[in-house]
């Protein structure tokens, strides 16, 4: 059986002895029911793995021995998520399956045609609950490395944060970097000019002989994104994609999305 997984941030995890508290205590405690001397493994987020043992437990805590310490390197090529809020809670599911196909980065987009409205104050809110849903979704798939939640945003703030950075000498003029901090920059559209992504990536490899070392991938809401907002991606660096025949739903789209950059940048 797999150990049960918890959660400790990294500053938490500096010493041989760990302490669960709070939401972790009360899931080892009251619902797993853990006993001492059982095994269990603490995940900082951070790239590390602590295989530990209950050594002891009071009403609200639970005392962890660290036995192992596993260091798991950082993805080679960071995937940034800029997805559309759709709406309900459909995006907490989005998240769990993106933290379980290697999401590093997903960015909440407000845009024109999403349905779901967000007052400033309920930014900041909706931001800590997806990073908890983030959290649980680590324990359970294990992941080592905790992907970040950004605080929900529009286009035109993600684009002004956008810092260039260039490749060293001279670059291919069939393909340049786009002026933003991703190597590749794809957008799942629904109009007639776009290609498929192997293309992209194929492209991408031409013209600087290795793979893409940080790629963003842009979906929009239902209805997809307005023509503008089209033009202002693209603008960016954005090569417009196909996500095959039919008309997909945004959690369909985004998974499909990361299952095909994980086939490209990993097999």
């Amino acid at each position: 059986m797999i150990a049960p997984r918890f959660y400790l941030p990294p500053e938490r995890c500096t010493c041989d002895e760990l302490l669960l508290d709070d939401r972790e205590a009360h899931h080892a405690l009251h619902v797993l029911r853990v006993k001492r001397g059982e095994p269990v493994v603490v995940l900082d987020g951070a790239g590390r793995e602590f295989l530990c043992e209950i050594a002891g437990a009071s009403r609200k805590n639970v005392t962890l021995q660290v036995r192992q310490k596993n260091a798991v390197p950082p993805p080679p090529c960071p995937i940034t998520l800029l997805l559309a809020v759709p709406r309900g809670k459909i995006i907490e599911s989005i998240i769990q399956k993106s933290v379980e196909l290697g999401a590093h980065r997903i960015v909440p987009l407000l845009t024109g045609r999403v349905v779901t409205h967000l007052e400033e104050k309920e930014r900041a809110n909706k931001q800590e609950k997806w990073q908890l849903v983030a959290i649980e979704a680590i324990k359970q798939c294990g992941a080592a490395w905790l992907p970040k939640i950004e605080t929900p945003t529009t286009i035109e703030n993600v684009l002004a944060r956008g810092t260039a950075r260039p490749e060293a000498g001279p670059q291919p003029s069939a393909f340049r970097l786009p002026p933003s901090a991703f190597d590749l920059s794809l957008v799942g559209s629904l109009q007639t000019a776009r290609r498929h992504p192997r293309e992209c990536f194929q492209e991408f490899r031409t013209a600087f002989g290795r793979a893409p070392q940080s790629v963003a991938v842009w979906i929009g809401p239902e209805g997809d994104f307005t023509p503008d907002e089209l033009k202002m991606i693209e603008a960016s660096g954005a090569s417009p994609i196909s996500l095959g025949p039919l008309t997909l739903r945004v959690e369909t789209a985004a998974i499909y999305c990361l299952s095909v950059l994980n086939y490209e940048l990993i097999h």
